[in-house]
């Protein structure tokens, strides 16, 4: 069981763990031992999660998110399979636990008197510019 907060976790059937070697440096041992960690949440079934935080969490997920509806985490940061099973709980934990927290509504807001003062002096300079840039006549020069 994985607890994202103090009232929800995530059942073990939920998650499933493969393991494979990782790249980069490592030496001898990068070619033995599979120490990268690829966690497997099944968000869409999960019912842990309501729809809205499905949605958070895809949006959240971005990449992660497969078309099957799971959220896979790959961690391949230490040279250590258990350190890297940890990693990979903590992010799925973090990733869910911010898909948890409702973003809060935008509150339109009016521009104010100088904003709007400021605009129209820079569109009227701006077009005074403009308005001097017409066709040069020949017989001035």
């Amino acid at each position: 069981m994985l607890w994202v907060n103090d009232r929800v976790a995530l059942q073990e059937w939920e998650l499933s763990e493969s393991f494979s070697r990782s790249s980069g440096p490592g030496g001898q041992n990068v070619n033995k031992v599979s120490t990268a960690v690829e966690l497997r949440f099944e968000a869409a079934r999960s019912p842990s999660l309501d729809a809205a935080t499905k949605r958070r969490l895809e949006r959240l997920a971005g990449r992660r998110w497969t078309r099957d509806g799971a959220v896979l985490i790959r961690v391949e940061d230490t040279r250590s399979q258990a350190r890297n099973r940890e990693l990979a709980r903590e992010r799925l934990a973090e990733l869910v636990a911010r898909a948890f927290q409702k973003p809060r509504p935008r509150i339109a807001t009016a521009p104010t008197r100088a904003s709007k003062r400021r605009r129209l002096e820079a569109k009227t300079r701006r077009g005074a510019v403009k308005a001097a840039r017409g066709r040069v006549d020949p017989g001035t020069e």
